[in-house]
């Protein structure tokens, strides 16, 4: 605890230099891993959203149907992605493609001791190798969310028009039941996970130990953190949402 919170620390204030010293900032690198993260990861992002939105219309569906009100489950559909289900889907598998990828890299960098030898050049691992990771993590969340929650609506539009429900219909009630803080605060709570899978699985590969087992524990730790960061921090933000009353 007392390494991460030593590690947090660094990043935050390595952060705030780069805020006003962007030229030390490794675009670059910020640029690979946001391709690596998103373009890489968009089909099957995509694919979990359209069969996350099938799943729930045929679910939701099978019950409202019994009161003769299955247009409804626009509402529920619409309101569950953009508020809940599609940042915490893309966030969970991120934190296995990418937040795994990103311990196993900095892990194999730190057994073959490249990490000290960028220390002894001047050059801190955490501004070289994790910001631009964290950033980019932050940066195609939101990318990605709004992907997986438009192959969600797609998919439960299919269903309700299978339904007989027209698909004018549920497009209406889509727009009716959404609001522009929703979808807003959906994207940054994305944009939030992102940070967290960034740093947790940076992180986990800079505590790799020196073993044949050492940078498979680091990303099997960083997709294990990362889950369990991401469940903790949108429990909390669900509690804050219903003390605000929004």
């Amino acid at each position: 605890m007392r390494e991460t919170c030593a590690l947090l620390g660094e990043t935050v204030v390595r952060g705030l230099v780069m805020l006003v010293k962007p030229r030390q900032f490794r675009f670059g690198d910020c640029a690979l891993a946001f391709e690596r993260a998103g373009f890489d990861g968009l089909p099957i992002t995509t694919l979990v959203g359209l069969l996350l939105g099938l799943i729930l219309a045929f679910e939701s569906a099978a019950s409202l149907k019994t009161f003769g009100v299955e247009v409804y489950v626009a509402d529920l559909i619409a309101i569950g992605l953009f508020r809940e289900l599609g940042p915490l889907i893309t966030a969970i598998i991120l934190a296995g493609r990418s937040g795994s990828a990103f311990a196993a890299e900095i892990g194999t960098m730190k057994v073959d001791e490249e990490l000290d030898a960028l220390t002894t050049m001047g050059l801190p691992p955490v501004r070289f190798l994790m910001l631009p990771r964290m950033v980019a993590a932050a940066a195609v969340m939101p990318v990605l969310t709004v992907f997986a929650e438009m192959a969600g609506l797609i998919g439960g539009c299919l269903v309700l028009q299978i339904m007989d429900v027209p698909a004018s219909v549920f497009w209406k009630h889509v727009i009716s039941s959404s609001s522009v803080f929703m979808i807003v605060f959906g994207l940054a709570k994305g944009a939030l996970f992102g940070l967290l899978i960034g740093f947790i699985g940076c992180a986990s590969g800079m505590r790799t130990k020196n073993t044949a087992d050492g940078v498979g524990v680091a990303a099997t730790n960083a997709v294990v953190g990362g889950i369990v960061a991401i469940a903790v921090t949108d429990g909390l933000l669900a509690v804050a949402c219903y003390i605000l009353g929004v």
